[in-house]
């Protein structure tokens, strides 16, 4: 990591020290009626896609592509929004001075390819600047879900990682790499298909988009249940530099660093760094030092060249390193379950005289003897290439993308070495081209066409191997063979797992404006999807005999298994939305859309049936289709006010869902289909801003996700060792589905001045929380995870240039609760849990040239 920082740093300062502007484009400085400049203003060509956003010194550069006479858009929250048309670019700097009415940020978002006010799109959306994600703490995707009620994320390490929105996306549990997730996740552009990106810093974001529901028509890749589109802030040819520091407990540090500025007369540049370290939150008795640490580095670094004034062309690359000693999970409790006796968890570590190091989970205390490693590799390299064409802009986005992942688990979650290894490493890779056009087609149609290709393909090599303690386990009959010496120990599997996974798509929609006030957005998508998984599983060690009593033992816990399987799929799918703007203040929208999650394979082991062979009609699991329907109001009942409401209704057959299979060599559970679900409720959002000096923001959401039929579930946690293999759980809750979730919080702030520093004292507090919900894809009353609230809050100043300082706190009122429970490997009766973090406190430190 100390290399890495060094590099990092070194890199940022050259490029600071030899940055010179070069613009030859609109130039101006934004500052307050006081003449304090103002930072990442938003400066818009309006109704174009071309936008940038102020430095530190409110200094911007924004090229108009040729597009004369023009209209610039200049919007800060808390300011009036201001317009200036020009005619010619004029011979010196714009002075454009923003009048403070605290007024609504107007947000704009480009989700529809295109730049425009987020209350005038016809889609449920929530939007996260990137200064509000550095001033909440939220730098990842499971600090995002604290601002956004409507996404969920379960990790119980970054390979094992679920995101949905509106409890759909993931199925729950362990990761299964033969099926895509339903939740789009992208970078400028960029499809990322591992959903263990979310786990990730972010690495110098201008702005987080999270788009709710089907989005087919407007996206390169087909996603079911929503997307997040994300934007890093962009080189600039005015040079400029942030740095950034912050301290807490449990040694957090965290330091961010970005520098810009222009490295010729057409080249600009962009190096941006961020690393994160924390101590371990567990304490590992055994080991004697804490687990569960932060160990992050990401660096990001663009160059931009515009060779002409209608074209631009990015070129970005970087790299993210995780190293923790982490992700460890904690017993949570013990379900008695309907084996025999002498097959209850308590019963036989009273057998190999064993006691937990604590029964109450909160204590934070574990014994495990295999270390826990979450050691992952991420990045790639991508070019875009924007270039204006009649009314409208061309964009081509080439991208190469690879995920390394090196696990250790103890997934008995104990200190008996009833598991000694538990591990699939995996090398994922991909190659994505999306090109699309959007623009104004004629006086009343606008609309966006793409085509979009993804090939990627996934190695795991793993291994899972027993130790002394397997027997007792394992043990399913009453024989003393079970006993035999070195029988079980050393004894495991080597597993070779390979997925090609390749998708085409042709998409588009377009928007015709019937009248002023009504249009009407036809969506079209045709995909198609093809992949072939090969899966091999080869037993290894334990004692070496030839007595078929003693071999037989060993079948029952691991057994050789092999597969391959090749589907394909091709799918037509859209949507309709009608949008009418009853008034500048109301803008109402229906949507219907029909959509799918590709076919998907299995490739972690399948059960066996009486004979010991492989269910292989398991192998191949079916495409989801999914009916969606919704409504919605964006709103501003009076000044400085957004009040917007969404109803929606999704109805998904041949649910793909995830399976944890009770046997040992179904060693990360199997995929299987659940006749239909369906998932329906309402979204609030809302902002006011009170005053000068109060603003509050809140959002909520009612979720009800129910199993309509699902007649082959896995049996629940308390009913395994029943004398049938599946259970009927239609009518029953989806997991991961809370009925209530949401968020508020507030900021009370005043003019003020630091070291001499013009700007803001601000104070913020932040809340969030979710009622129960199923841990279990099959409800279990021992798998609910209680609700539970957590408080936050910010104190501190902030300046447009100069220093800023805030101090912080996360959980003030250190509420013990889980982000998830999981039943251990062959389902013996015990359970772990993922533990919320703490309290946790600091300060940061940032500083803008």
């Amino acid at each position: 990591m100390k290399n890495l920082y060094k590099i990092s740093l070194t890199s940022i300062f050259l490029l600071l020290a030899f940055t010179t502007s070069y613009a030859q484009n609109i130039e101006g400085v934004v500052t307050t009626t006081e003449n304090i400049p103002l930072e990442a203003v938003n400066v818009v060509i309006k109704g174009t896609t071309f936008s940038t956003a102020t430095d530190p010194s409110g200094k911007f550069s924004i090229d108009t592509k040729g597009k004369l006479p023009v209209t610039i858009l200049v919007q800060y929250v808390g300011y009036k929004t201001t317009e200036i048309e020009l005619n010619a670019i004029p011979a010196t700097p714009l002075l454009v001075t923003l009048k403070e009415e605290n007024e609504l940020v107007e947000v704009v978002v480009s989700s529809r390819r295109r730049i425009e006010k987020v209350q005038d799109v016809p889609i449920a959306i929530s939007v996260i600047t990137g200064k509000q994600a550095e001033q909440t703490g939220a730098f990842n995707v499971n600090r995002i879900k604290e601002l956004v009620p409507s996404v969920q994320l379960y990790s119980s390490n970054p390979r094992n990682t679920g995101i949905n929105i509106r409890s759909l996306g993931s199925p729950f549990g362990l990761t299964n790499d033969g099926i895509d997730p339903g939740v789009g996740f992208y970078v400028d552009g960029v499809y990322y298909a591992r959903p263990a990106a979310t786990t990730l810093d972010f690495i110098d974001v201008e702005q987080i988009e999270v788009l709710r529901g089907p989005q087919g028509s407007l996206f390169g890749k087909n996603t079911t249940s929503g997307a997040f589109n994300i934007t890093t802030r962009k080189p600039s040819f005015t040079s400029g530099a942030d740095f950034e520091v912050s301290y807490g407990n449990y040694n957090f540090l965290q330091a961010k660093a970005s520098v810009t500025g222009a490295l010729g007369k057409k080249v600009a540049g962009r190096l941006s760094f961020s690393g994160t370290q924390r101590d371990g939150l567990i304490d590992n008795v055994v080991t004697g030092r804490p687990t569960n640490t932060l160990n992050n580095q990401g660096i990001r670094g663009q160059l931009l060249w515009t060779p002409t004034v209608n074209t631009n062309i990015i070129l970005a690359a970087d790299i993210t390193t995780q190293r923790p000693d982490g992700y460890a999970q904690v017993v949570a409790g013990v379900a008695p379950t309907q084996r025999a006796a002498y097959r209850q968890f308590d019963a036989i570590i009273k057998d190999l005289n064993y006691q937990l190091p604590s029964l109450n989970a909160f204590d934070r205390k574990i014994d495990h003897d295999t270390p826990w490693r979450s050691g992952q590799d991420m990045g790639g390299i991508s070019l875009n290439i924007d270039t204006k064409i009649g009314g409208g802009t061309l964009t081509s986005t080439t991208a190469w993308r690879f995920w390394n992942w090196d696990p250790s688990n103890d997934r008995d979650f104990t200190g008996l070495q009833v598991l000694a290894k538990s591990q699939n490493p995996t090398r994922q890779t991909q190659i994505t081209q999306e090109v699309r056009y959007a623009g104004q087609l004629t006086e009343k149609i606008s609309g966006v066409a793409g085509v979009f290709f993804i090939d990627q393909t996934s190695q795991t090599d793993g291994t899972e191997e027993s130790g002394n303690a397997q027997w007792r386990f394992a043990q399913s009959t009453t024989s003393n063979l079970w006993k035999t010496p070195g029988l079980f120990e050393g004894y495991g599997i080597k597993t070779d797992a390979n997925i090609r996974a390749s998708s085409a798509a042709v998409f588009g929609q377009l928007d015709w404006a019937i009248t002023d006030r009504l249009h009407i957005l036809p969506g079209l998508r045709y995909n198609f999807d093809k992949k072939d998984a090969h899966y091999a599983r080869t037993t290894y060690g334990g004692l070496q005999t030839t007595d078929p009593a003693l071999l037989a033992l060993k079948k029952l816990v691991y057994s050789d298994q092999a597969f391959d399987s090749s589907t394909d799929n091709t799918d037509f799918s859209g949507n309709l939305t009608l949008t009418f703007k009853a008034s500048d203040k109301i803008n109402a929208y229906a949507t219907y859309a029909k959509s799918y999650k590709p076919v998907g394979v299995n490739v972690a082991g399948l059960p066996t049936n009486a004979q010991g062979q492989p269910l292989l009609e398991l192998a191949v699991i079916k495409p989801e289709k999914v009916n969606h329907y919704e409504v919605g109001v964006k709103t501003s009942p009076f000044r400085n006010s957004i009040f917007n409401l969404a109803f929606f209704n999704t109805e998904i057959k041949d649910f793909q869902t995830n399976v944890q299979a009770a046997e040992l060599g179904v060693n990360r559970g199997y995929l299987a289909n659940a006749d239909k679900v369906r998932v329906r409720g309402a979204e609030l959002d809302a902002s006011f801003v009170v005053n000068q000096h109060l603003t509050i923001n809140g959002a909520a959401t009612y979720t009800e996700g129910t199993y309509v039929k699902f007649t082959n579930a896995p049996l629940p946690l308390e009913e395994t060792g029943a004398p049938v293999a599946f259970k009927d759980v239609s009518g029953t809750d989806l997991p991961g589905a809370s009925r209530w979730a949401g968020s508020l919080g507030g900021e009370l702030s005043d003019q003020a001045k630091f070291f001499g520093n013009a700007g803001k004292i601000f104070l913020g507090l932040d809340s969030y929380a979710r009622s129960e919900f199923s841990s279990s894809p099959s409800a279990s009353k021992y798998l609910v995870v209680p609700g539970y609230a957590i408080f936050n809050a910010r104190l501190g100043f902030r300046a447009a240039q100069g220093l800023s300082v805030h101090f912080w706190g996360r959980n003030l009122l250190n509420k013990d609760y889980y982000e998830q429970l999981l039943p251990a490997g062959g389902n013996t009766g015990q359970y772990a849990g993922v533990i919320g973090d703490q309290r946790t406190y600091g300060v940061t430190l940032k500083y803008s040239l």
